[in-house]
């Protein structure tokens, strides 16, 4: 009772120093600030404005390029040496009316010797599989390593269209020859014990570039192909790199067309040969590379060397997936 007689006489007080305050003028001296009158609680610095907090925004997500037509070929899924998380990444920003799939997609020849098939693998063929479903024409040119899909020439799975071989008129109408090209690879053709032999060195080859480019990355370095390098310092493969282009485009113009596009040699080129269009669209194991044609009808090598998006963690893949499921 008294500790509410003390508070009520000094409110009474506060309220009589502020009309004091408030009916003495200007010119009689300076008047008590008015936070003296206020309650404990309201100072100044509750009266201050608040400062703005600053919001965190998520990065834009990378524009989708669109095409006329995209050429992979070699992604070779299956094996440790495909890079199935680059591949991934182009195919999320990358979109086109036509998808030519050139051979060596699935490599047949490491799976009969063991199993290799890690999610990132089915990942890659639930994507092609996705596109295919929207819109996009999907033509698979088999190659030498999944020759048994030779055999459903002209079928469609999945709305993927299978062909032996195709022709591709560009928008500038150049006719241009699509086929994998191993069936003018004389080791392929008649040694096939030599065509195995170097398929395994390759291998090693892979497993060894694998290594050194995730050195690289550790330190801070891009992806750079060892394996290429090495491959493109020996004569012979030199010299028999010029004798695939030169067949190819020989037989492109007896067949009628302006050009070729091809895989099979991993080795992304467009140039004249002969006096024709000569284009490979390189491989995902050693160039990460990629044919394409633009709106406007004009080819060109894409490298995919770098990753715009990060790979999610295989869990939230797998919650993604039984999500969709």
């Amino acid at each position: 009772m008294v500790q509410a007689i003390r508070s009520a006489r000094g409110y009474l007080s506060k309220t009589a120093q502020l009309t004091q305050w408030l009916r003495r003028s200007p010119e009689s001296g300076s008047a008590a600030p008015l936070t003296a009158f206020m309650a404990p609680a309201l100072d100044a610095a509750a009266l201050a404005p608040q400062r703005e907090q600053q919001q965190t925004y998520p990065p834009e997500p990378h524009p989708i390029q669109r095409y006329r037509a995209i050429w992979l070929s070699d992604i070779h899924l299956g094996t440790p040496g495909c890079q199935a998380n680059y591949l991934l990444d182009f195919l999320k920003h990358n979109e086109s009316e036509q998808l030519y799939l050139v051979g060596d997609i699935i490599d047949g020849w490491q799976l009969r010797r063991g199993w290799y098939w890690p999610q990132s693998h089915n990942d890659v063929v639930q994507k092609l599989l996705r596109k295919a479903r929207k819109g996009t024409e999907v033509i698979y040119v088999p190659g030498n390593h999944d020759e048994a899909a030779r055999q459903f020439d002209g079928m469609a799975f999945g709305d993927i269209t299978v062909r032996e071989e195709a022709v591709h008129v560009t928008a500038t109408g150049r006719r241009l020859w699509v086929v994998h090209g191993d069936l003018f690879d004389g080791v392929v053709q008649h040694a096939r014990w030599l065509a195995y032999l170097g398929d395994s060195l390759y291998t090693v080859i892979l497993a060894l570039n694998r290594h050194f480019n995730r050195l690289r990355a550790r330190l801070g370095f891009p992806y750079w192909s060892l394996s290429q390098f090495l491959k493109h310092q020996v004569k012979n493969a030199v010299n028999y790199i010029g004798a695939f282009e030169s067949a190819m485009v020989d037989e492109a113009r007896r067949r009628g067309c302006d050009g070729v596009v091809c895989g099979h040699i991993h080795k992304a080129e467009i140039r004249e040969v002969n006096g024709q269009l000569y284009c490979n669209d390189g491989d995902w194991v050693e160039s990460l590379s990629a044919l394409v044609e633009t709106i406007e009808g004009e080819l060109k090598i894409v490298y995919w060397t770098t990753l715009l998006d990060a790979p999610a963690p295989a869990t939230r893949r797998r919650r993604r997936a039984a999500v969709a499921g």
